[in-house]
């Protein structure tokens, strides 16, 4: 542990704030009467906490309500946003559920960018490197990561056909009506999609009985070292086993693995461990002779499989839920051929009649002497491939009778007209006649090729936008900094980082001292994460780690040098490499757009109230009046609270309800309170608040008003936290803080974030006026997940 030097403390606490008392503060009033108030009125600058938008003539910006700020968005609700940015009511497309943009109709280009593998947490512990992005995006959610591709989703969103103004209809009605029942496209619908959308979802999984780890029935069986999600990217791998009829049911015989390119990985004959009944030769091919000498066990094959297989690997095979049972193997990401070829009724095809008229290639012709397993995976991996490649309707279309046996000749004159197919989110755009593309690696997308360009960098990305920059919609994906990003150990310094920021050292207690009389003591100045007694020092002292930033701040001013019991306690910040620039960091929190209106306040009992003005008495101190309201802590150190100096305190045994209307009431003797927000836990009344005034001028005349504050028994401080996250430490939960120095892949990590900041800025500043930019850090989705960030800005004219 290593605290602060107490010759220190006074420093830090006078001057942890001071740059943003000098670039904020400004405009601050000296007087709270009638004529500084009215003066600080003509210049006040609307902004809406919770909806991260200034709003000017009929210029289009986007807002997203309060009920919704502090939920996090899904892919499917960002590009609902951006499908109603691009084609609006006109296309019957509706506004979003989650947020509002405002005069959609002036909205221009829609340019997204997408930075994989950054979450929110590198977005906040990097916050001073990023300054294009913290100052020129107004609104802010967080983003939950998706296993399927992002910019693969913005791509192929469905609209109904009629919606689109101008489009013709071609083929049958005939045809149309087949393609509205057909069971493959009930399924899957009409559009061509990654490979992630075929892969089988656990709940099909069970169930159809696949191997499913946690499920009864498969307890003994092995799991393969799979990623929890898989990309459009991942590798395909084909499988396919033969079986024996043992004393113990059917075993594994053989078994054969082919990657990708149909490359023979593995085809290996298994001693059954049981006695053989049948060889079942004439669909195995397996004979008594060619098993006698094998001694390749079923673990051996195992420990072979998950060997050849990569963590992100996908299993291809016809029925491969019975491979899987023969291995005793647990795979999480299969596809299966039986039923992305489905038919109705739960009828399957042969893998032997597909191969024939999909592939045009006859398999299984020896007759007598059995399959070929080798053949048979390497048909499953390509009747896949041709799925994915030709997408679910085409494939529909071209083997329509052939596989299925409908027929489009005939129709019946009293036919009703059969439902328009969909239309995909390029195909609109292009009916109107706005050009769509994409910018970054080589990815697998619904859209032309010629729509396309695939760069290997994120600089050579950004040329290529910046010469190109005619399309309506254009989606860039960034992924130079991916590698870094990925290191388990740099993201939980990130995260460890952020938690630091939120925590003081306490001390010494009086002897005997108690964690829940700290946890009382500091709950005074905001909601406490956790409490650590430390017992490696002589006296008393305590770890305190508050869920808000600032609880923290909060703590510095109003309890450090707090007299108890005779003694006073010091309340200090950890130091450690990372926190040396942590001033600087809660400057610009304070300064943040989202932020410059927001006043962050507690009231505490008046009890506590007079423990602490007592304190201040007995060290001679006064409380800070500069941007401090003087409001009061409970000090459990024995004081009396009933009078001082003789005098009866009024309100000693009486507290006010913390709501809505008191806070209005107290603060708005400042200047005009526009929004309370109370966070309280379920059943618990609220202790602090955020109070959002509509001029920043307001905001600093409270922060200015600290001997009208104390006497209504308020601690406040600039708001720091932003309104997006209920708290600071929510994306760190539940990993533990670690005390080292910043390390060579931290500063490499900023350089990589600084970079990519910069880039950011001049892209944003070659678009246009009117363009809705919107920029996505997708998160991390591995075991260790953490949530991404979305920033969303409607550029403006200079």
């Amino acid at each position: 542990m290593n605290l602060e030097p107490s010759g220190s403390i006074t420093s830090e606490t006078s001057g942890e704030l001071s740059s943003a008392a000098q670039t904020c503060r400004r405009g601050k009033r000296r007087s709270v009467g009638p004529t500084a108030h009215s003066e600080a009125k003509t210049s006040r600058t609307v902004q809406q906490e919770g909806e991260a938008t200034q709003t000017s003539g009929r210029s289009p910006s986007i807002s997203v309500p309060l009920d919704r700020l502090q939920q996090p968005i899904t892919q499917s609700e960002l590009t609902e946003l951006l499908h109603y940015a691009a084609l609006g009511r006109t296309c019957g497309v509706k506004q979003p559920s989650w947020c509002r943009l405002h005069h959609q109709k002036r909205v221009t280009p829609v340019n997204v960018v997408i930075a994989e593998g950054l979450t929110q947490s590198h977005f906040y512990k990097h916050y001073l490197t990023l300054r294009h992005l913290r100052t020129s995006y107004t609104t802010r959610v967080t983003f939950t990561p998706s296993p399927t591709d992002l910019a693969s989703g913005i791509f192929s969103g469905e609209f109904p056909e009629s919606d689109a103004p101008s489009q013709t209809h071609s083929g049958s009605s005939a045809l149309h009506k087949a393609l509205s029942i057909h069971p493959v496209i009930t399924k899957y619908g009409t559009q061509r999609r990654g490979l992630t959308a075929y892969v089988l979802p656990q709940e099909e999984m069970i169930k159809k009985h696949y191997p499913v780890k946690g499920m009864p029935g498969f307890e003994e069986f092995v799991c393969t070292a799979g990623v929890d999600c898989v990309t459009d990217g991942s590798p395909l791998y084909g499988l396919d086993c033969e079986m024996c009829q043992t004393e113990r049911g059917s075993e594994l015989a053989r078994v054969s693995l082919v990657d990708s390119d149909g490359n023979c990985l593995m085809d290996d004959l298994v001693k059954p461990q049981n006695r053989i009944l049948d060889y079942l030769t004439r669909f195995s091919g397996i004979t008594a002779a060619m098993l006698r000498p094998i001694t390749t066990t079923l673990r051996d094959v195992q420990v072979k499989l998950r060997q050849l297989l990569p963590s992100d690997a996908v299993l291809v095979g016809h029925s491969v839920n019975n491979d899987l049972v023969a291995l005793k193997l647990i795979h999480q990401h299969v596809i299966d051929t039986s039923l992305l070829y489905r038919r109705d009724l739960g009828q399957k095809f042969k893998l032997k009649v597909l191969a024939d008229v999909v592939l045009q290639r006859q398999i299984q012709t020896e007759g007598n002497k059995g399959h070929n397993p080798t053949e048979d995976a390497v048909a499953a991996l390509e009747l896949a491939q041709y799925f994915i490649e030709k997408g679910p309707r085409q494939v529909v279309e071209l083997h329509l009778e052939e596989l299925w046996g409908y027929s489009t000749m005939e129709e019946s004159a009293d036919c009703e007209p059969a439902p328009k197919p969909s239309l995909s989110f390029v195909d609109m755009l292009q009916t109107l006649g706005r050009s769509v593309a994409y910018f970054g690696k080589r990815s697998d997308l619904t859209l032309d090729l010629s729509k396309q360009q695939w760069h290997s960098s994120d600089k050579k990305v950004l040329a290529s936008f910046r010469r190109t920059k005619c399309s309506f919609l254009s989606v860039l994906q960034l992924s130079d900094h991916l590698k870094r990003c990925q290191e388990q150990q740099q993201h939980q310094r990130a995260l460890a980082n952020l938690r630091d920021m939120c925590v003081v050292f306490a001390g010494p207690f009086p002897a005997g001292f108690s964690e829940k009389e700290v946890r009382r003591l500091f709950h005074c100045c905001g909601p406490v994460r956790n409490i650590k007694m430390l017992t490696t020092t002589v006296r008393v002292h305590a770890e305190v780690e508050f869920e808000l930033l600032e609880g923290a701040v909060l703590a510095l001013k109003a309890l450090n040098g707090h007299n108890m019991q005779g003694q006073s306690i010091k309340v200090q910040r950890p130091v450690h490499e990372s926190m040396l620039d942590l001033d600087l960091t809660l400057d610009a929190l304070m300064c943040d757009s989202l932020n410059t209106s927001r006043l962050y306040a507690v009231q505490l009992n008046p009890s506590m109230a007079e423990d602490l003005r007592v304190s201040a008495r007995v060290n001679g101190r006064s409380s800070d009046a500069e941007c401090l309201g003087a409001a009061s802590v409970r000090a459990a150190n024995g004081l009396s609270s009933g009078k001082v100096n003789g005098t009866s305190q009024l309100n000693a045994t009486r507290e006010s309800q913390l709501s809505e209307e008191t806070i209005t009431e107290t603060f708005g003797h400042f200047g005009s309170v526009e929004r309370v927000v109370l966070p309280a836990k379920r059943g618990k009344r609220a202790r602090h608040a955020y109070i959002t005034f509509e001029s920043s001028a307001d905001k600093h005349v409270a922060l200015g008003s600290s001997e009208d504050l104390r006497k209504e028994n308020y601690l406040v401080c600039p708001s720091l936290t932003p309104p997006h996250l209920p708290s600071w430490v929510g994306a760190a939960e539940g990993e533990e803080r670690t005390h080292g120095h910043t390390s060579s892949q931290d500063q490499e990590m900023d350089l990589l974030m600084g970079k990519l900041d910069r880039r950011l800025g001049k892209l944003f500043s070659s678009l246009s006026e009117g363009t809705l930019s919107v920029v996505v850090l997708l998160g991390d989705t591995s075991a260790h997940g953490c949530p991404g960030l979305c920033l969303m800005e409607v550029k403006r004219g200079e």
